[in-house]
């Protein structure tokens, strides 16, 4: 992604005549023959979407409906699972190994940052081109991953106490969640988000499940680490099975590696840009000062990560260079994001004391100024799932720049206390959406990439995908 033959062409999908946006006038019917669109045929149940030709009534609204509950519910599942681990470890394990699992488990945050890359990509070319190979990109991707694992591991091990064991364990049991990162990819491509929810809650019981499984039965740090890999690889065979009938289109180009890369850029700059000040709190604030600020960054991530269904269901969509979709996802992210800031100025004491206990809600003033964080945050993934699926050189860019600007402006002139570093993280969070904003729009209603195979293979289905202000 990001190359010039990616956004060199002009047509859209379910375009009979090359005029961007224009529409098909000879949709090809769904059937059991070749010329299936993606999400038709085999595999596809009730739920996934209003079927081709169903227009934008009831059964559209319905579908949406549906997607977004399910996936709503799989992520609040796969949070949920990801909460239960350090919180069960605390009453299985001994501190030592408590702080083991901890810093494990961050280990493994980052490195699954190439299979949310790689699930982004997958779904963006699948969009866009159709049921492409990816066999090949997934192998390079979960190869490179496991080679740094093997290089980086062993220094993390001596440099973090870690035993061997466990950094063995947790490398098998990441390149699995970035190996799952295809088929989830595949069912995000192809709008079958009822099969995406279960395929996400079967990851997150694999990820996660196995690890409680053995905290719970007494296997202590190694045995839930060799529980979750073993039944993360197992997971792998049901996410095939969940993805059957999607077949490939001998026509479709390839998915690209470098598409993977551009993708995994953005996740790995999303997550930096949105804990750096939480790290910077933890090197300049006091400890209780720092722990007050923790406490708040719940605020952020929770105001960042709710909406995030919008764009899971937005982002084919995005890929065919949907500009109504676009708007769409923005005011439904923004009114989102609006509605939790409100709720923390009104009840910030209440939102800190569900965060952190009663001892914080005292500092329920400093709420806003998390949620607002979180929430122009919110706004900045959908610009940059958007300039991704435009196939926009360097899409993660701005939010670099923000994030090297920001630790100089604390090390600098930011005050340090949870006030003043939370002030700079807002404000560079408000920067970084309007220039990220600015660099979408620029782009133009015709600039995203857009389908390279031939008409003739364009599928003109309609889906549970959002359809607002669509030409």
């Amino acid at each position: 992604m990001g190359t010039a033959s990616d956004g060199a062409h002009d047509r859209r999908p379910g375009t009979g005549d090359g005029r961007p946006g224009a529409p098909d006038e000879h949709p090809r019917p769904s059937g059991d023959g070749p010329d299936r669109g993606p999400g038709e045929g085999p595999g596809r149940e009730a739920g996934d979407g209003p079927g081709p030709g169903s227009g934008g009534g009831p059964g559209r609204t319905a579908g949406i409906g549906v997607a977004g509950v399910a996936v709503t519910l799989a992520g609040v599942f796969v949070n949920g699972l990801a909460y239960v681990v350090p919180v069960l470890g605390a009453r299985h394990l001994p501190p030592a190994e408590l702080s083991a699992l901890a810093t494990l488990l961050a280990l493994g945050a980052i490195g699954g940052v190439a299979g949310t890359g790689l699930q982004i990509a997958v779904a963006v070319h699948r969009a866009r081109h159709g049921r492409a190979g990816t066999a090949r990109p997934t192998l390079l991707t979960v190869a490179v991953t496991a080679a740094l694992l093997a290089v980086t591991l062993p220094v993390a091990a001596v440099g973090l106490r870690l035993t061997g064991p466990a950094v063995l364990l947790l490398g098998v049991l990441t390149v699995a969640v970035v190996a799952a990162g295809r088929w989830l990819g595949e069912l995000q491509g192809d709008q079958r988000f009822l099969r995406l929810a279960g395929g996400m809650a079967l990851l997150a019981a694999g990820r996660y499940g196995g690890m409680i499984a053995g905290l719970a039965l007494g296997g202590g740090l190694t045995g839930a680490l060799l529980a979750g890999a073993v039944t993360s690889v197992l997971v792998l065979a049901l996410l095939v099975r969940l993805n059957r009938g999607a077949g490939l289109d001998p026509v479709a180009p390839t998915l690209a590696t470098r598409t993977v890369l551009t993708a995994s850029g953005a996740t790995l700059a999303m997550l930096v840009v949105s804990y750096a000040d939480l790290l910077l709190a933890r090197r300049f604030l006091p400890p209780d000062a720092s722990g007050t600020y923790a406490v708040g960054t719940v605020l952020t991530k929770g105001a960042l990560w709710a909406p995030q269904v919008v764009t899971v269901i937005a982002l084919p969509r995005l890929a065919r260079g949907d500009r109504g979709t676009l708007r769409a996802a923005l005011l439904l992210v923004g009114a989102a994001g609006a509605a939790l800031v409100l709720a923390a100025t009104l009840a910030g004491g209440l939102a800190f004391g569900l965060a952190g206990g009663p001892e914080y809600t005292r500092h329920g003033g400093l709420a806003p100024l998390f949620a607002a964080t979180g929430a122009l945050y919110a706004l900045v993934f959908v610009l940059i799932n958007a300039r991704v699926a435009a196939a926009a050189r360097w899409p993660s860019a701005p939010l670099w720049i923000s994030t090297a600007g920001f630790l100089a402006a604390t090390a600098t002139v930011v005050p340090h206390t949870v006030a003043g570093i939370a002030g700079a993280a807002l404000a560079t969070a408000a920067v970084t959406a309007l220039v990220t904003g600015a660099l979408t729009v620029r782009r133009g209603p015709d600039a995203p990439a857009t389908p390279t195979r031939p008409t003739a293979t364009a599928p003109a289905v309609d889906r549970d995908t959002l359809r607002v202000g669509d030409q």
